[in-house]
């Protein structure tokens, strides 16, 4: 029996799973409650973008904490028995008093929770995960390489752990030994805004150059694209007319705006963007949507937002 040319085009189209457009993705992100739901989403869409043949890779991700700040770091030793739903995700600012080492101690257990999830799953064996801190030469600016080792070699992935713009000469140096294997950025520690140092580090000449010597990011960043790094997961989180704001993007998808319910219970979107929105964009969004100052909502001047 011979099949038609338009049997055998249907076989074939329905053999392949159909790649989700932009609007799809924008439509089924939710922002995650959970640590657990966050390592998902995140382990996602680094398979896909992987899938799509980028293999350097950046994550920006919120910290689990204990919901008592006077509990901050003391679960994560390494043979903790951790409930995962009791910890809260929160943005990595200000608000964590122990600096830089404090949210190391988060984002260490969490790059290490990301590549589990990642690795293949043939034979149920979860990979070996190795931490090397000689990449943190002064020991305290919290940064750190984790490697995942997998049943195959070329299955191994490195994840630099809040690396700095002094650590992109590492990141070079692993990136070519890696080849074909993701190599990823968790958290960097420089920030997705710009200030105006790091917008003249961007311009070319000895005054770009001279910006970056000062810290301006646009050098590092450079080097970031030549070796072909590319953003495939963020979440942000700020607080804007009194209330909490998550930014939320994954490879494929726009940036999509959210904003805590009054109930503090869940995060419901309120917008999208095909760039990145400023703050004053998403004071706009609130507006749009009759979203007033919390304080207002609070004593009853405004109504509440518990959609």
């Amino acid at each position: 029996l011979m099949m038609s040319e338009t049997s055998v085009e249907e076989a074939t189209s329905t053999s392949v799973e159909a790649k989700p457009s932009v609007e799809d993705l924008n439509n089924s992100l939710v922002m995650p409650m959970t640590f657990d739901d966050m390592v998902n989403q995140a382990s996602a869409a680094m398979k896909d973008a992987y899938a799509a043949g980028v293999k350097r890779q950046t994550l920006r991700v919120l910290l689990p904490r204990a919901p008592d700040n006077g509990d901050l770091g003391m679960y994560f030793e390494s043979d903790a028995n951790i409930d995962s739903r009791d910890l809260v995700l929160a943005p990595s600012d200000e608000t964590w008093q122990g600096g830089i080492m404090q949210l190391y101690r988060a984002a260490a257990p969490t790059a290490g929770a990301i590549l589990k999830k990642f690795a293949p799953t043939e034979g149920n064996l979860p990979p070996r995960l190795v931490e090397d801190r000689s990449v943190d030469d002064s020991g305290v600016d919290g940064i750190g390489l984790w490697m995942s080792q997998n049943t195959s070699p070329s299955d191994d992935v490195s994840c630099f752990v809040q690396p700095s713009q002094e650590t992109v000469d590492a990141v070079e140096t692993i990136s070519q030994q890696a080849g074909d294997r993701l190599v990823m950025l968790l958290n960097p520690q420089w920030r997705n805004v710009d200030d105006a140092l790091d917008t003249a580090s961007k311009q070319s000449g000895v005054f770009g150059s001279f910006a970056s010597f000062l810290g301006g990011k646009g050098n590092s960043l450079r080097r970031l694209e030549e070796m072909g790094f590319d953003n495939v997961y963020t979440i942000e989180g700020y607080v804007c007319k009194g209330g909490n704001i998550r930014l939320l993007k994954r490879f494929g998808s726009d940036w999509i705006v959210f904003a805590e319910n009054d109930s503090l219970t869940d995060y419901i979107k309120v917008g999208t963007s095909k760039t990145r929105p400023t703050y004053q964009e998403v004071d706009k969004i609130l507006d749009d949507k009759g979203i007033s100052l919390k304080y207002a909502r609070d004593i009853g001047l405004a109504p509440k937002f518990d959609e």
